[in-house]
Parts: structure tokens; sequence; C-alpha cells
């Protein structure tokens, strides 16, 4: 367990909006930054920072909290996790009360196969720059491709001994269990039940998650037997899923943002060249076709995609239908295609740094044109080959979610098919009003109206309010949250705290949401122990229910711009301007709320009951309780006109 004073100082040095943007590409909005939500697609930014309030909250997906937990909600970690992912991130030794660095078998499943990962990562490391065969055969491999030590010892490129069990039985005498080597898919089990290793003789490129832990591997074979595949890819896994990993985004991330541009390339070699010459904002899809998940990772950082071909033409051609699912997810694409024999690894390597950017800049192409261009030299002179083009064209023009975008193409692709422009956009608004109809048909149609939403008075956005039973309730939440550590000024009661005095009068009160009730009492145990819990200290509980529970309340959907009043004359209540009003109305409107369930049941009570003797308790048990109700009520009068 990490200690209370190493949490403390990690929550300290925490910033939540460096953290976050190294995940989530944010702009700064009023006072608070935004965003497309990570965890859901979306066109309309309704991720919000706070970095006055240390929290963040998705309006789409209803998630929200610290930073511990975005990194839980996200990448998935357990609590010690994310709270080591941060020390090591803000360079802070991580005390203990129990040392678990050497524990092989971790509480959770995902973490032990994580564990076993990084131990072959080491091994594997170990092995190329420490073991003779390492050296001679690895080693020399990738000085041969000309990669830099840094470089290699930057990406943790290994080597695994070309023997059957040099990995697994080395792991297995340190204590790895088998289930894990055997499921991580770094063993592969014989028939007997023994295992061996599934890399063997092969250079090792680890697969690093966007956080960093390497969760696979991609091995090479340095053999020409055509009987040996080139490449063997880790399988899928509990932490290993290709379709959404993109290989080398951990160490691109950074430059992909500072650049707004990620380049895409096929592989691992192509990856680390383009890395090692400078070029950071590069990664590659690991070989599989690219994956809409692998898009929205890096929509998240950028909207614009730059894809470096090799000059393979007969694999530029089969790529291209799977490209327009950039243009669907609103990402803008180019296109470099370099010169026959070259792919990006061999031309950086050839022509250097600075020439390498300039072929760039000087070649590349929208993906609309490039592809219109590629495809009318296939069609030449055949009208019918001609009109199978223009229809493939407009197909992806089509996919484009910006209609102004989408026209501008239109414009431009109309000169180069030499076709009227109201053709191709009479044949596009086909397509789209097609889809459209399409999707309204589908049972599970998820497609919505979207409102523009005048954001010179509204920039915030946030939690709609809570209409259910418990929403009294969380209203008491909501203003010890906001107003609890502050001092009462009011007539009459003096030099004690909202949140103390509030707790003191909900003490005949019984919460029924158990979220509310579970808060409740942590704050009043707080108080009882002299200390006056503020919203920080629920923002980092370790029950994601709290946490859950407090963002909601705390996050406000809009804040009227400064300039409202001067533009419509209009005065909107302000509840700090009565504190009075709004602490005692919260604890009596709840009131009010309990003494009218209690009424109802005993009204039912009262029709329920045959016997005279049991009816006149009853019964004046509800007239007493009327009275209750009254008083509440004529109180709550009084305070709200004053």
């Amino acid at each position: 367990m990490i200690t209370k004073p190493t949490i403390d100082k990690i929550m300290e040095a925490t910033d939540i909006v460096e953290v976050i943007g190294e995940f989530v590409q944010l702009k700064k909005r009023g006072a608070n930054y935004v965003g497309l939500s990570p965890f859901v697609n979306e066109r309309t930014p309704s991720f919000t920072v706070s970095p006055a309030k240390g929290i963040f909250k998705d309006f789409s997906s209803g998630k929200g909290g610290s930073a511990v937990t975005f990194l839980m909600e996200l990448e998935k970690f357990t609590y010690p996790e994310a709270l080591k992912w941060l020390a090591k991130k803000y360079s802070i030794e991580v005390e203990e009360t129990v040392d678990t660095s050497e524990n092989r078998e971790a509480d959770n499943h995902r973490e032990s196969l994580m564990i076993v990962t990084g131990y072959a990562a080491k091994f594997f490391h170990e092995s190329l720059l420490e073991t003779d065969e390492g050296k001679n055969i690895g080693l020399s491999y990738f000085k041969e491709r000309g990669f830099n030590k840094d470089t290699i010892t930057k990406f943790e490129l290994g080597y695994s001994p070309d023997q059957w069990e040099a990995f697994t039985g080395q792991a297995i005498k340190e204590g790895y269990q088998q289930e894990f080597l055997e499921e991580s898919g770094l063993s592969v089990k014989r028939d007997n039940g023994s295992l061996y290793d599934r890399y063997r003789g092969r250079v090792m490129f680890p697969i690093h998650s966007f956080t960093g832990r390497v969760i696979a591997f991609g091995g090479r074979t340095l053999k020409n037997d055509k009987n040996v595949p080139k490449y063997v890819n880790s399988p899928e896994s509990e932490i290993y899923h290709k379709s959404s990993v993109l290989y080398g985004l951990f160490f691109a991330k950074k430059a992909i943002r500072d650049e707004d541009n990620c380049y895409l390339v096929e592989g691992y070699a192509d990856v680390i060249s383009v890395h090692q010459a400078g070029i950071e904002n590069v990664v590659a899809s690991s070989g599989t076709s690219l994956t809409v998940e692998q898009i929205r990772l890096i929509g998240r950082l950028t909207k614009n995609i730059t894809i470096l071909y090799d000059g393979d033409a007969a694999g530029i051609k089969a790529s291209l239908r799977g490209l327009d699912m950039i243009l669907e997810e609103g990402l803008n694409v180019k296109v470099v295609l370099f010169p026959d024999g070259h792919d990006p690894d061999s031309y950086v390597r050839s022509v250097g740094t600075s020439a390498f950017k300039k072929y760039i800049e000087d070649t590349k192409k929208d993906f609309i044109l490039y592809k219109t261009d590629l495809l009318l030299k296939d069609a030449g002179n055949d009208p019918i080959k001609k009109a199978e083009v223009i229809r493939e064209i407009v197909e992806s023009v089509a996919k484009i979610p910006d209609s102004i975008k989408a026209s501008v193409f239109i414009k431009e692709c109309s000169d180069l098919l030499k076709i009227d422009e109201r053709a191709l956009l009479s044949e596009l608004n086909k397509m789209r009003m097609a889809k459209a109809k399409k999707d309204s048909q589908q049972p599970n149609s998820n497609s919505r109206q979207f409102v523009p939403v005048d954001e010179t008075l509204l920039y915030e956005p946030v939690e709609q309010e809570v209409k259910d039973e418990s929403g009294q309730e969380k209203e008491i939440i909501r203003l010890l949250l906001l107003y609890g550590n502050r001092m009462i000024d009011w007539d009459g009661i003096a030099n004690t705290y909202i949140g103390p005095f509030m707790i003191a009068e909900l003490s005949d009160v019984e919460f029924e949401h158990s979220v509310s009730k579970q808060f409740v009492e942590l704050y009043r145990k707080e108080v009882e122990n002299g200390v006056l819990p503020d919203e920080q200290y629920f923002i980092h509980y370790q029950d994601k229910a709290i946490v859950d529970l407090t963002v909601t309340l705390i996050a406000t959907k809009y804040i009227l711009s400064e300039n409202w009043y001067e533009m419509h004359h209009i005065l909107v209540n302000d509840e700090q301007k009565n504190m009075k009003a709004t602490i005692l109305g919260a604890i009596f409107h709840l009131k009010k709320q309990k003494v009218g369930k209690i009424l109802d049941g005993l009204r039912t009570e009262l029709q329920k009951t045959p016997d005279a003797a049991d009816q006149d308790i009853l019964l004046s048990q509800y007239i007493h309780m009327k009275k209750v109700e009254k008083s509440i009520s004529d109180y709550l009068g009084s305070v709200i006109i004053k």
C-alpha cells in the first residue's frame, strides 16, 4: 500500500491539464479546457477539464474525477498503478507499507500479464547487449539498419536467443507463472504440457501502451528460410488488442500534439528510423490494416494525418478504400509517395533529415485529390471506368462530416474529373440522403441532431440537473462540497462553519440514496475527528462512486459570460448572495420531503388498517406529522422571503 505522505506529494505535484493533455488535445475555453471525449466517439467537444478544481468531466459518457480517476478509466489502471504512473511522471519516490516491487503474483490478472511482458522486454534487451549471440546477430542487424545506441535503448529493442527454452526456462526459474507466459504469447505450450519460446532466434520490437508499458512484441527472423514467417507478433490478450494500438505512439504523442500532425508509416523500422532522424511525430499500424480505433487514438492528439507510402503502387491502391475511414472520423488526410524502391526507413537514411522533410512538404497531396489523380490515370479514356472513378471519389467525399470541407473537395474534383460541379453535388447529396435513411432505419441508431450554440454567452459544458427522488439529498451534498468550509455569518448564528452546522441540523434525517448516505457519514466522521473535508478530499477519495458523485455535483454545465447582463439586462439568481436562504432552504426542503414520505406511508397504513384503535394511533401520528410539515413550510416561506 502506498503511504499517505506519498499520495499527498503526488496529488500536490499533479497538473491535471498536463496529465490529460498527454491523451486528449485540449483547448482553453474560459477558465477551463475542452476537448473531444476519449471515451466515446463524438464530433462536438463535451469533455471539460477544470484546473482550478483539479477535475475532468466527460458529459458524453458521464465519467469524471481527478487525474487518478482519468488514468483508471482510460488506461484501466488500478488505483495504485495510476498513482505510480503519476509518481514516475513527476519524479516522486513511492513509499509503500509493504514492498511489492518484486512481487511476481500481482493481485490482478491484468497486472500479472504486464509484469511478465515487462520482464520479457528486460530479458530480450539484456540478451541483445550483454550476450555474445545477441551482439553478433541481433546488435549487428540493428547497426546495419543504422540504429544508434540511444535509439536501441529508447525503443527497448532486443534479441531472443536461438534456443527452445532460453527465455521460458529463465522466467519460470525466477518465479513467473506458466499461465501468464502462455497467455501473453511469450511461450507456447507443447502437447505434453511443457512450454517453449515463441520468438527464438528473432530480433525483438517491444510494443508499448499509450502510457509506456510493454504490452506485446513483434519478432523479426534474420533467417532466409521461406518456410519461416518474417514477423511473429504477440497474440491478442487482456492487455493487447492490436486494433487499438499504434506502434511508437508512446514516443510520438508529444510531438504529434506539438506539430499538430501525425506521420503514419507501415513498419517498425520506418518508425524507428524516422524518429531517430529527429522527426518524432511518427507511428505505424504494425503491418495490419488501419482500424477505426487506431484512427481515433490519433484523433485525440491531432486532426491531421500524413500517410507516408513506399513505392508499391499495388499496395497503395489496395489501401485506398480503407483510408476513407479516416475521412469519416473527421480527420484531414494527406499522402506522400516515395520514389520506387524506397520506403520511409531507406529514404530518410539515404537523404537525411532536412531533405526528407523537404520532400514531404513538396510532394504531399490531399488524399481525395491524390486518389482522384491516381484512379483517373488507370481509367484512361474508358468512359465506363471513368464513371466508376467519379462514383468512387464522390463516395469518399460523402464520408467527410464537414459539409464546407466536402463542398471544397467537390469543386476541386470537378476540375480534375472535368465534370460539372452540380452533377457531383447532386450525386453527393443522393449518397448522403441514402446513408441518413439507412441509419435512421437501424434499430439501435445513435445518430444525433446537433443544434448550434452561441458560444459568446455559454462556454463551459456541464451535467444536467438531477431530477430523480435523490435530487434533494444530492443538493445537500453539493452545498457541503461548495460551501462547507465557509464561516457562517448570519443573524443569531456565528463562530461555526457551514459544513458542521448542516451535519448537526441533519442528524435526524436518514439519507436513502446509498452513495449520498456514504458521503454524509464520511463527512460526519471527519468533522468528529476535527477535520473539515473540502472538495479535494472527495475528488481524490479511493471509492469511485464517491468521486463520481462529487464531480457530477461540482461540475457546472454553463457559466454565464461576463457580458451577459450588459447584453440582455437579465439578472440571474446568485445562491451565494443569501447563503442563509440557500443552506436552510436546502435543509428544510429535504426535511419536508422526508415528512411527505412519512405522511404517504401513514395514509397507506390508515387505508389498510381495519382496527379502530390502531386507526386512532395512526391518525394521531398523521396529524402530528401534518403539523410538522406545516411548520417546515411556514419556516421555508419566511427564510426564502428574507
